[in-house]
Order: C-alpha cells, then structure tokens, then sequence
C-alpha cells in the first residue's frame, strides 16, 4: 500500500512538471517594429508561430499603460513577444520576416508613427539569438540591402508587459478601420507574397 502510493504521488508530481515546463521545441523572442499591431497580424501568419502577444519593453516604469508608453516617457517600446515551435520555423525566418515587414533604416520612426515607442529594436533572450541578430544585421548593411544604415538596437530582454486585451489581435478585430486597410493591410500583403510558401494554413 504504501508502496502504491509513492508510486501514485511520483507520478502526479512528474505529470504537474511536464505540464508547467515549457516544451523544448518551443522558444520566444521579442520584437519591436514600430506600431505593435502591424508586427503582431504580420507573425499571426507565419507558420511554426503558435503565438503573438502585443506589449511594451525596454523601459523603466513598471506596468506602464498604453498611454503613458505614447507620452516617449517612459522608455518602453511597443512590441510582441512572439512563441514559435523550433521544429517548424527557426530564428533566422523569424529575423527574415522582421526585417521584411519594417524599414529598419528609420531612428524612433515607423512611417507616421513617431517616437522612441516605435524604435527598431530585438530583444534577444540567449545567445543564440544575439548573434544571430547581429549577423542578419551585418550581412544585410554589407549587401546595402537598404539606402541608409540599419539602426536597430539589439538588447538583452529584461521584462515583457502585455497590452490591455483589445490590443491584441487588432488587426483581425479591427480589419475595416481606416489604420488596419492604410498601414498594416499593405504589410501583411507584403508578407504573404515574399513569404508565401511559409504562411499558415488556413483552417
């Protein structure tokens, strides 16, 4: 009996483990392209992506709300923190695609939107991550992929804050505001057509 039990306590105690533990096949980075609806509907595409949360990093105040991260103030960047499954997609894709979607040339400045909210900036969470970053960086100034230098920022992560929820899937609630046909419809199409062999399927 008592033997049964330990057995019984052993199990539940690896079952809880497996269930909290992250899988080993799935990894996240964070991101920062400018408004964070554009980046976030672009990557809901992208296959191997299980999923995108808009929220801020990179700044000093804790919690901030939306609209003290417009104010500049508190240093934080909009971005998404973006969970994708190794086995389908790697990092590289997911720098490609970054890279692809945003002008990456333009300091504090995605189109209209203006201020150090919407810098370019990666937020890497291992070196792994690092150095690929800094080497899609270097390989795309070399090849003058781009008219002017690339100012994205590369840092290390410190703390991710998630927007409030109608932030998030934006673009997908929001598809006939004059914002989602103007600036993220042209980046999603952009998307599908350099990357049309790695889109998800559609369900």
């Amino acid at each position: 009996m008592k033997n049964t039990l330990l057995i019984c306590l052993f199990a539940l105690s690896i079952s809880g483990f497996s269930q909290n533990k992250k899988p080993s096949n799935l990894e996240t980075i964070t991101l920062g392209g400018g408004c964070y609806w554009c980046v976030e509907a672009v990557y809901e595409n992208l296959d191997g992506v299980k999923s995108v949360v808009s929220g801020f990093s990179g700044g000093n105040v804790a919690n901030p709300t939306y609209e003290e991260v417009c104010t500049g103030e508190t240093g934080h960047a909009e971005v998404v923190q973006i969970t994708y499954d190794k086995n389908v997609t790697d990092i590289n894709e997911i720098f490609e695609v970054f890279f692809t979607v945003h002008d990456p040339t333009t300091l504090n400045r995605q189109g209209a939107d203006v201020g150090t909210q919407y810098r370019s900036v990666i937020f890497y969470k291992n070196e792994e991550q690092k150095k690929a970053a800094q080497s899609i960086i270097a390989e795309l100034n070399k090849a003058k992929v781009y008219s002017s230098p690339i100012v994205t920022k590369v840092e290390a992560f410190k703390m991710f804050y998630k927007a409030d929820d109608y932030h998030q899937n934006y673009y997908a609630n929001n598809k006939s505001q004059p914002y989602c046909k103007m600036v993220i419809q042209p980046k999603i199409e952009k998307f599908e057509k350099v990357f049309k062999d790695k889109l998800k399927k559609k369900s």
